[in-house]
């Protein structure tokens, strides 16, 4: 489901990036496969310098169709930037890849919070954001941060995640199947 970034998915993916229904949440955007290509060995080397945590996102049959990342990281907290490829929208690859990135930055990697900042106009995400039980809206909480986020031109949501908060959610789901297999049973 997810592998660490590297070149050899850059065609593939910069494909998928540049269709007019994904690039414009993109991060960081490439005009170019040349540009592509030299965003992506940025990305590998500010993650061997510990700056970012960067996935490249699998299909079932191992062909990428997407990219997951922690941005910005400090303080044991960073940013999350995700996005996939048109023809895999809506087929339930986000919340897998979330799912195993989740798990990877909270249990392997020491990660204590993640940050979402949605773009105000970005509909989809933010009701995705919002159906998540895990996911607390932290405009008012962190305002300091949502006031340096929003000094630019596009406004943005903020919204949190704790390792705390994703355990119990983890924990509840696991109760939940556990009680469902024992009335099976």
């Amino acid at each position: 489901m997810l592998k660490k970034r590297d070149i050899y998915d850059s065609h593939t993916l910069y494909e998928h990036m540049v269709h007019p229904d994904v690039f414009p949440f993109v991060r960081h955007k490439a005009n170019s496969f040349e540009e592509y290509l030299f965003l992506t060995k940025q990305t590998i080397e500010a993650e061997e310098r510990g700056e970012l945590i960067s996935r490249t996102i699998l299909d079932e049959w191992g062909s990428p169709i997407g990219t997951i990342s922690l941005f910005d990281i400090q303080d044991k907290a960073g940013f999350l930037g995700t996005w996939i490829g048109k023809p895999y929208h809506g087929k339930g690859y986000n919340q897998m890849a979330k799912d195993a990135f989740f798990n990877e930055l909270f249990y392997e990697l020491d990660i204590e919070t993640i940050f979402l900042r949605i773009r105000k106009q970005n509909i989809r995400s933010t009701k995705a954001a919002e159906k998540l039980p895990y996911v607390v809206n932290a405009n008012e909480t962190r305002a300091h941060l949502l006031e340096q986020i929003n000094n630019g031109e596009d406004i943005f949501n903020l919204f949190e995640i704790t390792r705390d908060q994703y355990t119990i959610y983890k924990y509840h789901n696991a109760s939940e199947v556990d009680d469902q297999q024992l009335k099976e049973a």
